[in-house]
Order: C-alpha cells, then structure tokens, then sequence
C-alpha cells in the first residue's frame, strides 16, 4: 500500500466513525414527534390498503433483484480504495443527475406521474446499488449480497430505531438468510414513512417540479452515502 493510499485510508476511516455515529444516534425531538404524527395516519388506513402496498413493493422489489439487467459486469478484482470510490462517486453522480430530470419531469406532470416517480425512482436506486457493490468488488448475483443491499437501503430510509436496529444486524452478520425471512411490511412502511412528505410536495402545482427534483438529488445523493460506507465496514474487516 502505498502512502498515499493509506493517507486516504485514514481519511476514509473518519468519515466511517462519524457515519457510524450518525447510524446510532437517538432520533431527534423532531423526528420523534414526525414519526408518532405518521403512526397516526397510518393507523387511520385501512389494513387491506397497508396489505396492498406491501405487497405491490414486496413485488417490485423482488422483481428488481431478481432481474438479470440488474446484475452488473464482473466484480471489480483490484484497485486501492480510492481508486474503487472514485468511480462509485462518478456513478453516484450518474444516477444522482437521471433520478434528478426524472423527478422534475414528473413533478410537472401532474399526479398520475408523479405517483410513477415511486416505483421509477426505487429502481434507479436499486441499480445503483448495484453497481456500487460491484466496484467494491462483490457479486450482485448472490442473493446474500442483494439482501445486503435490500440492507443498506433501509439504512438510508429509515426511521432512526429501526436504522440502528438494522445497522447493528448488518454489523453482526444477522442478514436475514433468504427473501422469505425478510420482513417486507416493515421495509415498505419505513421507506415510505420516510419520503412521504417530501414527495408529496411533488404534487403541488407550479412548484412540483423543481421539488421533484431536488427531492430525488437528495435522496440519490443520500443513499450514495450510505452505500460507501456500508462497503466502508466490509473493506476495512477484510469481507
């Protein structure tokens, strides 16, 4: 390793440790009194609609992971850290900027497609994950690694329990062991819990569109984040 490289080692490992402090940090007052207001609302829907969406995002989602043009190249095999998270950066940048014209265009068309940006919007998400995991050299055609990623997501959109629940399970190694055992229902409540307001503000006239699209920079740029630092742990304990 060269000096260089473990200069950007150190620097990597800081940002890892305030990353992981951020991971387990208690949810502020604000965010406790947003997420009782949403257990509210939530409680005033209808089961079978909860059943609804879950099932419709259970799908989706298995779908995405499922589909062979989600899978990337080969894992990448060599290069430093740096190198590897130069390119993830550059394709965080990729997605970042099509998740961007995609929620504008949308936001500006009114609610029918706004309310396509959902589904569109998680599939930009999931092949960028994808790709990530791939440049830090893991293969996206084991299930282990896509229910890794299914991971990673909920650490970027989720309430701050479960957040912390989730990222003590994945430092742990208590990865559920297949699709069945991954708890779908939950999955689709937090990320939708966490997003609702924002995108919802999608819809309103005139100012939809530019929401639409600094909502999903936001978020892409969030979960690019999240993903660095989640392949941060397994790089630096050697998996």
């Amino acid at each position: 390793m060269t000096t260089a490289d473990a200069d950007y080692e150190t620097r990597a490992r800081s940002e890892l440790e305030a990353w992981r402090a951020a991971m387990l940090a208690e949810p502020s007052k604000f965010a406790r009194a947003a997420k009782g207001l949403q257990m509210q609302v939530n409680r005033m829907i209808p089961e079978k609609i909860h059943a609804a969406v879950t099932k419709v995002i259970e799908q989706m989602t298995r779908g995405i992971l499922a589909g062979s043009d989600f899978v990337g190249g080969a894992p990448l095999a060599t290069g430093s850290l740096e190198e590897r998270e130069t390119r993830v950066r550059q394709a965080i940048k990729g997605y970042r900027n099509v998740a961007t014209l995609e929620g504008g265009a949308t936001g500006a068309g009114g609610f029918l497609l706004a309310a396509a940006d959902f589904p569109a919007l998680i599939a930009i998400k999931i092949k960028l994950l994808f790709e990530i995991a791939t440049l830090y050299g893991h293969d996206t055609g084991d299930w282990r690694e896509r229910l890794y990623i299914l991971s990673i997501f909920q650490l970027a959109f989720s309430g701050a329990d479960h957040r912390k629940d989730v990222y003590r399970a994945m430092v742990e190694g208590r990865a559920p062991a297949s699709p069945e055992d991954f708890d779908w229902r939950r999955f689709q409540q937090e990320y939708r819990d966490y997003i609702d307001l924002a995108k919802l503000a999608q819809l309103l006239p005139v100012v939809g569109a530019p929401i639409g699209a600094i909502v999903n920079w936001r978020l892409v740029e969030q979960l690019g984040e999240t993903a660095m630092n989640a392949y941060r742990l397994r790089w630096f304990a050697g998996r």
